[in-house]
């Protein structure tokens, strides 16, 4: 199976393949760099979901154009929700502290916004959304979650831009302190196991 996985991010492309490799289904992976997309995709929506079919019909709309046919396009919306923070920073997770900010710059803006609010319980969860376009044209959606809350100051930086201060349900340390096997499935992969009982 080829899937066309929305994004040049290596990185992301890696954790996909690795995910599959853990299956027992032979599927061949494809970023936008190798078909040469290049396009600004303007992520408008409101929801994960809107964002994550946004770019899926912007890759379809140049799939059709180039002749690129029988693939699969999967795209994604990642981000974190705060409760007490409505939400927030939600779609705009990427954003949050402006385009393009340092991962220690939209870590101390998140922290200080929550302290604002006064809330001791600090209830928050990442989301992934995924969007298939099957090669018959057909469109699904898929939702994962990680429930956990946000720590009071960061652990190890890197990786997730909310990794250091995301302490997922069940643990007492954050998600970037946390090896693989600890952590179990993430939001990511939980979206992709019901990706795979669709495709």
């Amino acid at each position: 199976m080829k899937i066309i996985y929305g994004t040049s991010n290596l990185g992301k492309i890696k954790q996909v393949e690795d995910f599959f490799n853990a299956t027992d289904i032979d599927v061949n992976i494809i970023s936008l760099k190798d078909i040469g997309f290049n396009k600004e995709i303007i992520e408008d929506g409101v929801t994960f979901e809107e964002n994550s079919m946004i770019k899926a019909k912007a890759i379809q709309e140049f799939c059709k154009e180039k002749g690129i046919k029988d693939i699969t396009i999967v795209t994604d919306d990642t981000g974190l929700c705060v409760d007490c923070l409505n939400g927030q920073p939600g779609v705009h997770s990427a954003r949050y502290a402006g385009d393009h900010a340092p991962q220690e710059v939209a870590i101390e803006k998140l922290l200080k916004d929550i302290e604002k609010t006064g809330d001791k319980q600090r209830t928050a969860k990442f989301v992934c959304v995924l969007t298939a376009v099957l090669p018959n044209g057909e469109i699904k959606q898929v939702r994962g979650e990680t429930l956990g809350k946000i720590a009071e100051k960061p652990g190890s930086m890197g990786k997730l831009t909310y990794g250091p201060i995301f302490i997922p349900h069940g643990f007492d340390r954050v998600m970037n302190d946390l090896k693989d096997e600890e952590l179990g499935t993430t939001h990511r992969e939980k979206a992709f196991l019901e990706l795979l009982k669709i495709i």
